[in-house]
């Protein structure tokens, strides 16, 4: 009977399952688009031509285009190999990390440092830094909205989307003059709603180069202090602009000094070249020390969702270097270098096209600073610089002046100077 009874059963679920639709799962997602700057890459390394060069990434490179080790990062790497550290340590060396970065903004003498006015939490990079002030700001002020510079790093557009702030644009950029439009920034700064939140790169500006004068940053916290807007600083090329790590900083201490309170992101992904460490930090200022507490604390709440606790490795080495005046004077000095050379290329590329006989006038190139160059080419430029010379950098025709070195800039120069010599 109970033979009998299981094999009805069985064929009354066969039956009834067989007329169950079955959801397909997933098949309503399509690709994503490719990242501009990684779709470069990848179709540089598929590229077999022995004269290609690659301008599209965004860390530092020698002057035979490798990536670099800094001789500060093998010697803290020596420091600490060999340490036992338990996982009650992590936190301590975070705080650590977060100590030492805030004195990279606002000096080690600041008295926003000794007052403890200051929300730190140790970051994954710029972009973990980014994101996390950009919750923060969501959670806290819901109606708000973005204003991110015309042109600034792709990612920042991401960043805020995905956070649900709406996002509006500042006029940055001139074309023409391939300088900053100054006028029109202000504008957009007087004529947004007061309490607006900006986003700011405080030096070696991503992508164009172009940064204010000190005299333009005093204006503009002036007029950020008479609209009570919210400036958020994205830092992630400290040291790059002029290879002093105090002047790439003057503009967040001008606000300071002003009596902005602000927000910092800060990377260690370029300047201490440890891009696949994601080693970050993020910092609010605050009124006093017991706002200080809450908004940490917020912080730390949103990170734990999103991540928990970061790795710990990448901490102890940027918090060996930033601890150990030794350590912390030769990565200065290593810092130096690398923006010298960037520098030195500039120079050496604007003479070569000059020399050439270009009858455009290259004096943006210098006239610029930091890692990248706003070159002015025009996609369909970009396009032939690809096609004929195997020249890689992202369409809008910014280019990564690491990318550039002694054995390549005549012939970048020469490829220039042809895409563009009857445009």
């Amino acid at each position: 009977m109970w033979k009998s009874f299981l094999t009805r059963t069985s064929r009354c679920f066969s039956t009834s399952t067989s007329n169950i639709k079955t959801l397909k799962w997933w098949d309503h997602v399509a690709p994503a688009p490719k990242d501009p700057i990684t779709s470069v890459t990848e179709a540089f390394l598929a590229d077999t031509s022995p004269t290609k060069i690659n301008l599209g990434v965004g860390a530092y490179r020698d002057d035979e285009g490798k990536p670099v080790v800094l001789q500060c990062v093998r010697e803290a790497e020596a420091k600490i190999t060999g340490c036992d550290f338990l996982e009650s340590v992590s936190s301590a060396v975070s705080s650590k990390l977060v100590e030492e970065s805030v004195k990279l903004v606002y000096g080690k003498n600041s008295d926003v440092i000794k007052e403890g006015r200051f929300a730190g939490v140790q970051a994954l990079s710029g972009t973990g830094a980014c994101r996390l002030f950009a919750e923060f700001q969501r959670r806290f002020y819901p109606e708000s909205r973005i204003y991110l510079p015309d042109p600034t790093w792709s990612n920042h557009h991401n960043i805020w989307r995905d956070a649900l702030v709406p996002e509006r644009t500042f006029h940055y950029y001139h074309p023409d003059s391939k300088g900053l439009n100054f006028a029109a920034l202000l504008d957009d700064v007087k004529s947004a709603p007061d309490g607006s939140f900006f986003l700011l790169h405080p030096c070696a500006h991503n992508p164009t180069g172009v940064d204010p004068t000190e005299e333009q940053w005093r204006e503009i916290s002036y007029h950020f202090k008479v609209k009570n807007h919210f400036p958020f600083f994205d830092m992630a090329y400290q040291g790059f602009a002029t290879g002093d790590l105090d002047r790439d900083a003057q503009s967040i201490r001008i606000f300071v000094e002003d009596g902005h309170l602000i927000g910092c992101a800060q990377s260690f992904a370029k300047n201490m070249g440890l891009y696949g460490h994601r080693v970050g930090c993020l910092n609010v200022l605050c009124n006093d020390a017991k706002q200080a507490v809450a908004i940490k604390s917020q912080l730390q709440q949103i990170a734990q969702a999103m991540y928990s606790s970061p790795p710990v490795h990448g901490i102890l080495l940027v918090s060996a270097i930033l601890s150990d005046p030794d350590l912390k004077a030769l990565w200065m000095k290593e810092v130096k270098v690398m923006a010298n050379r960037i520098q030195s290329l500039r120079t050496t590329l604007q003479e070569s096209l000059e020399q050439l006989g270009s009858s455009l006038n290259w004096e943006h190139i210098t006239n610029q600073v930091g890692m990248f160059c706003f070159s002015g080419l025009t996609p369909e430029q970009v396009d032939r610089l690809l096609r004929e010379f195997h020249i890689y950098m992202t369409l809008d025709g910014r280019m990564s002046m690491a990318g550039v070195t002694t054995g390549n800039v005549s012939y970048l120069a020469n490829a220039i100077h042809e895409v563009t010599k009857f445009g």
